[in-house]
């Protein structure tokens, strides 16, 4: 399948409403098509794997083609040089989001980008690499606890960041390395408490809203 036939079928699964009501939740609705996420997941699985497809769509810069790409994108092919490129191109919170959790964080890259995307001034890496953190602990189940032992330094590092789409991801992301076993879910409540103390509204939004999942969490 080429790129062209890939956004040709993007067009006919377009719906107006779901574009109109994409602005609703913070999502640029330029260059992008209106396709619901289902839609998007159904034809991924239609597609298979297809890495040189994947970077095809993702340089077309229609919004859905975009998150596609990374559904389809192989991670044992993707470079780094490709991740900061994508990363670059981040314009809205769910393609970040999308291309982080479906991608990124299945390569063997994600721990250290996420350490290097997290230092970013621009508010879309920064997220990515917490975004990329918090996917990380939800799907590598065999992770050992030493590889987010690196991330708690850094939670606590950039809690003052008041924007929006940055101290959703630092606070997501503490709470799904908390979530993973008892020994982090301790070490993410004792950092959760030093955020709190911070003399800023984003630390203390970010460790009050933890604290409030993870002291009531019971973790087997």
């Amino acid at each position: 399948m080429t790129v062209d036939e890939v956004i040709g079928i993007l067009k006919q699964k377009s719906n107006t409403k779901h574009l109109a009501g994409m602005a609703y939740f913070g999502i640029s609705g330029v260059k992008a098509l209106g396709v619901n996420m289902p839609d998007l997941r159904k034809f991924a699985k239609e597609i298979k794997k297809d890495h040189q497809l994947a970077l095809g769509l993702w340089d077309t810069g229609i919004h859905e083609a975009c998150i596609l790409a990374s559904m389809i994108d192989d991670p044992k092919q993707v470079t780094t040089a490709q991740m900061d490129q994508w990363t670059a191109g981040f314009n809205s919170w769910d393609v970040c989001d999308q291309v982080c959790g479906n991608l990124f964080d299945r390569t063997e890259f994600a721990i250290d980008k996420a350490i290097e995307y997290s230092k970013s001034e621009e508010e879309y890496i920064k997220r990515a690499g917490f975004v990329l953190m918090a996917e990380f602990a939800v799907h590598n189940k065999k992770a050992e606890d030493k590889e987010f032992l690196k991330f708690f330094p850094i939670i606590e590092r950039e809690a003052w960041d008041d924007r929006n789409f940055v101290k959703k991801a630092v606070n997501w992301a503490l709470r799904q390395i908390g979530k993973r076993n008892s020994n982090l879910q301790s070490i993410a409540i004792k950092t959760a408490k030093r955020i709190k103390l911070q003399d800023t509204r984003a630390a203390k939004w970010i460790a009050s809203n933890a604290l409030s999942e993870l002291e009531k969490r019971v973790i087997v």
